[in-house]
């Protein structure tokens, strides 16, 4: 698993403080971490210190050991959000590897079940997760613009402009841009 070389941000020296303060709660070392989410202990480290940004798929493994959604980690590096949160203001995430752009579209608060997240994936995007962040989360991907090509539990969708696709999830999945342009959809998670 390659990791995206970034200069450090706010965001980026947040959730990696927050990712080392997960670990130490739990009592466990870099090689208890490697072992239980099967990302190499230097790739760990240099998360941790925030000298990597970690891709979409390395950062949901480390969701499914901390049992977290990414909406959840993103919100706890975030500051108490206000109850609106304009266009401008509401944060971006990007993987510059996969090709995956995530914006925070609702205001995050860890006491909430429900989120909403715009996501947008360009040509050629290919994501795929190994497990859930949380299992039998609920997941509504509302298509706007383009075509992706989504497997849930073994099944494939294509699902285009205006299709909606409901789920819960308990394995793995992958997430494919179809067709030349990027797809940009909504995607609306509730926690069990």
């Amino acid at each position: 698993m390659r990791e995206v070389e970034v200069g450090v941000d706010a965001l980026d020296g947040r959730l990696a403080a927050r990712l080392a303060e997960l670990r130490i709660e739990r009592g466990w070392s870099l090689d208890e971490l490697a072992k239980r989410s099967g990302i190499s202990r230097s790739t760990l480290s240099r998360l941790e210190r925030a000298e990597i940004s970690p891709t979409a798929a390395l950062l949901g493994r480390l969701c499914a050991v901390y049992e977290r959604t990414m909406s959840r980690l993103l919100a706890e590096v975030e500051t108490e959000p206000p109850r609106l949160v304009r266009a401008a203001a509401q944060p971006v995430w990007r993987d510059q590897e996969s090709g995956f752009e995530r914006r925070s579209v609702s205001p995050p608060h860890p006491g909430l079940r429900g989120e909403v997240v715009q996501g947008t994936l360009r040509p050629g995007a290919d994501i795929a997760y190994e497990e859930p962040a949380v299992p039998g989360l609920e997941q509504h991907i509302w298509v706007m613009r383009g075509a992706m090509e989504i497997t849930v539990a073994g099944h494939v969708y294509e699902v285009r402009a205006g299709d909606c696709l409901r789920f819960r999830l308990w394995g793995d999945s992958r997430f494919r841009c179809l067709g030349a342009a990027p797809v940009r959809y909504a995607l609306l998670v509730v926690l069990p």
